[in-house]
């Protein structure tokens, strides 16, 4: 019976758990965020994507001008996100910006996909996450359903196919289906990137 490895797994109770580390300036915004996100954001019209976007901005998030951003997204920790010109997050997508998730020029990010910036370390005993940077590239095509996990950079040009999951990079210019995801073949065929 392997006695350290059943160690490593005992997670402390609620009173002594500290999951993410996060000063009092982050606790504030987090606290008025969810506030802001389950009422203002949340639902208001879909047409008014200059309201949401101003909204992110005004919890920290970096964003060009003609983002759309759907209202049944969920963003956690806006203050970590960074997204580029002419992308469109789809409804019931998830963007849990623990570490900074950066989003490229003419990415699409589809219907209930979900970015993950964070992970438990599961080498300690009180299973802290750790902040681990999303950084996804231009003309990208996250599919419905996908999961892009901590630390992950996904090249220029990218199909992540529907129910795939990268927990690894990906290179530039690939239509990348599995989980774990794994290149197929180049997509020659990408509308985004000619424009």
């Amino acid at each position: 019976m392997n006695e350290p490895a059943a160690q490593m797994t005992e997670v402390p109770d609620l009173k002594r758990r500290a999951f993410l580390d996060q000063s009092s300036g982050e606790r504030v915004r987090g606290f008025w965020w969810s506030i802001v996100r389950f009422s203002l954001f949340r639902w208001s019209p879909t047409a008014c994507k200059a309201w949401r976007r101003s909204l992110l901005k005004m919890f920290g998030a970096r964003i060009h001008r003609t983002v759309v951003v759907a209202p049944s997204v969920r963003i956690d920790f806006p203050w970590n996100l960074q997204i580029a010109p002419n992308v469109v997050i789809d409804h019931g997508a998830i963007v849990n910006c623990m570490g900074t998730i950066a989003i490229g020029r003419g990415t699409r990010i589809s219907r209930y996909a979900h970015l993950c910036a964070g992970t438990h370390d599961y080498t300690s005993r009180d299973m802290r996450i750790i902040r681990c940077p999303i950084t996804i590239g231009c003309n990208v095509w996250i599919a419905a359903d996908a999961f892009v996990g901590p630390g992950v950079t996904i090249g220029d040009g990218v199909l992540l196919a529907a129910r795939s999951s990268a927990f690894r990079d990906l290179p530039p210019g690939q239509i990348c289906i599995g989980e774990p995801a794994q290149p197929h073949r180049p997509w020659t065929d990408n509308p985004t990137a000619k424009a």
